[in-house]
Parts: structure tokens; sequence; C-alpha cells
């Protein structure tokens, strides 16, 4: 048969990440009067960007704790500016997780190809790194949770992408074959080698052309192509 569940990342590659957070830490720099220390919003999110992409690394790799994460990405921006305030970075910390997942842009086309699938009668799915009462607050807030039969946080099984036992725990909740299964999302390690390591079928979301082709995989730039490629997937299985 044909692979008829498909599952998803979320953030990057549905939800747009950066806009979004743009969004929370533009509100936050001003609300906060951060302008009256650091003299552009700029320096500041280039900074942020920095230091958060690092700590979700670390996050990733087992080497820093959730709590970790973000009592420290806010404190040590704040500091590289030579503000060291404990409670403003806990301000801040609170509120970006209060509002950023009140935010509700979503890249191009991403409704229209979830109308699209479930048309067809595909199983729709999301896995995410991404911490599990924020992430269904962004599905909800932006429309799209009605689409998805299983959400699925990586902190729930307590590993996360590209570690096999997430998929394999995913394959567990769908019922579905291994052979059956795939993977669409944004991060070639985490989404790509994850699935492919655990035996699945899976399309790399690269809008950016960020990454060299590799391994053969279906690399797409615009979400509305995933319809046909998904059509277009050879028949497995018996």
């Amino acid at each position: 048969m044909k692979i008829r569940q498909l599952f998803f990342d979320l953030d990057r590659t549905l939800w747009d990440f950066e806009t979004n957070s743009r969004f929370a830490l533009q509100y936050l720099y001003d609300d906060l009067k951060l302008g009256d220390s650091i003299d552009h919003f700029m320096h500041f999110h280039h900074t942020y960007l920095r230091i958060n992409a690092n700590m979700w690394s670390q996050y990733g790799n087992g080497k820093l704790s959730k709590e970790e994460l973000r009592n420290n990405r806010f404190k040590q921006a704040l500091e590289h500016h030579g503000i060291h305030d404990n409670e403003l970075a806990k301000k801040m910390s609170d509120g970006y997780i209060e509002l950023s997942p009140q935010q509700t842009a979503l890249f191009p086309g991403a409704v229209e190809m979830l109308q699209e699938l479930k048309a067809e009668d595909y199983r729709l799915h999301i896995i995410t790194n991404g911490f599990q009462e924020v992430q269904h607050v962004k599905l909800s807030k932006s429309g799209i949770s009605e689409y998805f039969d299983m959400i699925l946080c990586s902190e729930e099984i307590g590993v996360t992408k590209p570690h096999r036992e997430i998929f394999q725990e995913a394959q567990r909740i769908t019922d579905c074959k291994t052979e059956h299964a795939l993977m669409i999302g944004d991060d070639f390690k985490a989404d790509v080698i994850g699935a492919l390591n655990a035996g699945w079928t899976a399309i790399h979301f690269d809008p950016e052309v960020k990454f060299k082709k590799e391994r053969n995989v279906p690399r797409i730039r615009e979400l509305m192509e995933i319809p046909e490629i998904v059509s277009m997937l050879p028949i497995v299985g018996n």
C-alpha cells in the first residue's frame, strides 16, 4: 500500500517560528524598555538568536535541561549587553513563553496543503521537539490543530529527534508500519536523518535552500509541493 500516514515537524515547518518569535521579542523589548540600555532591537535580537540556538542544541543533545534553557537564555542575552538583572531576565522569559505561542504566522500554503492531504484521506500527525505546553497552544491559535490525529512532543517520552525512540513511539501510538511512515521537516539532522535511521521515508522542507541535497531525499521550498510528491511515492509493503 502507499504511504498513508504523514508526520510533520511544527516549528519552522508549518508554524513560522522566526516571524512569530521576532514579534514577541520586539514587543518585550519595547514593553520592558530595553531600549534604555540596548541601542537597537536588532542588536539584542541577534544576541538572543545565537544564545538560544546554542542552548537548544545542548538541550537536544541532553546536556541542558528544559528549566536551564528557559531560565538562562534571556539572562545570558541581557548580560552580553551589560545588563545583570535576574528579575528582568525572568520577566522576559515568562513574557516570551506566554506571548510567543499566541502568534499565528504560518508558512505560505500550510492550511491549503493540510486541507488537500486530509481530503485525500491521509492521516496527519505532529512530532516536535518543542515543549508540550506551548506547542498545543501554537496549533490551536493558528487554527491547524484540527488537521492532526496525534501530537507527540519529545519531552513526553524523554528523548528528542533524531533519536530512534521518538519515531518508534509515534508508530506505536498511530499503529503505523515503518514502511508506511513519512516525516516532513526543516531540520535535516533531527527530522530527515532521524526518520531515515528509523526506516521511514522523508521530505526535507528547505525554503531558503540552506542545505546541500543529500541521500536522494526530496527537497521542497514550498509546502504546496507536498501533496504531489506524496502521491508519486512508490508503493511499498504488501
